[in-house]
């Protein structure tokens, strides 16, 4: 028997040392090609936490279009809101009515006056203000006015006989009423004939017009009535 063969009739094939090392670096090798694989398919490069923060910035910026949460929107609505004026109060600085804060009215007892009966004619005063003031309303200052169609047929200022002043405190909204009415006898005036004879005016159903001034200020309408 020789020296390479064991007893059994085995054959000694031992390889070299450095095959071995050999052989051991190659699996050394794989295991590591294993674990890199492994550590690439669980960390995932390009979706890091720092990309996942922005993100999360991003979509919790309020919108450019809405105000943030607990923003006061002043600067359109304040400019938008027209500044209140003060109200007009109606009185000169002497305490009399100004006439934009007077409102007159003609008036008369009926709308419709049968033969032989004499309208009646007075006027009211209010202040359209919000203060009070003093307003002279007496005969003096009153003007009464009857026309019809374009032809002014009377007015009392023609032949007036001792007017008089009469001042008055109007409360706002306050409205006053002339006392004492003047009769119209149904004839044409003018200041030529206050002692002479005048032509009646036409009646039959004859339409005519009432307007009334005040201190120069004027009612904004007539009032209409008809004579038979």
């Amino acid at each position: 028997m020789t020296s390479s063969e064991h007893p059994g009739g085995a054959t000694n094939d031992r390889l070299p040392a450095s095959v071995y090392r050999r052989r051991r670096l190659f699996v050394l090798l794989g295991v590591l090609a294993i674990i890199g694989i492994i550590a690439l398919v669980i960390w995932k490069p390009g979706s890091s936490s720092g990309r996942s923060t922005d993100v999360t910035a991003v979509t919790s910026t309020p919108s450019p279009s809405a105000p943030a949460a607990g923003a006061a929107d002043s600067g359109t609505d304040a400019a938008a809101t027209p500044t209140p004026t003060p109200a007009e109060t109606g009185v000169n600085d002497d305490g009399t009515c100004k006439p934009s804060a007077v409102k007159v009215e003609a008036l008369t007892d009926a709308s419709t006056y049968a033969a032989g009966v004499n309208p009646q004619l007075s006027l009211s005063v209010t202040n359209t203000g919000t203060q009070p003031c003093r307003l002279n309303v007496g005969t003096s200052q009153q003007v009464f006015t009857i026309t019809s169609g374009s032809d002014q047929y009377w007015t009392s200022t023609d032949c007036q006989k001792d007017p008089a002043d009469a001042e008055v405190d109007l409360e706002p909204g306050k409205t006053v009423t002339s006392s004492t009415p003047i009769s119209w006898d149904r004839t044409r005036s003018s200041a030529e004939s206050c002692d002479g004879e005048r032509d009646q005016a036409p009646a039959g159903g004859a339409s005519y017009h009432l307007k009334t001034s005040v201190a120069g200020v004027e009612s904004t309408t007539s009032k209409q009535f008809i004579l038979n």
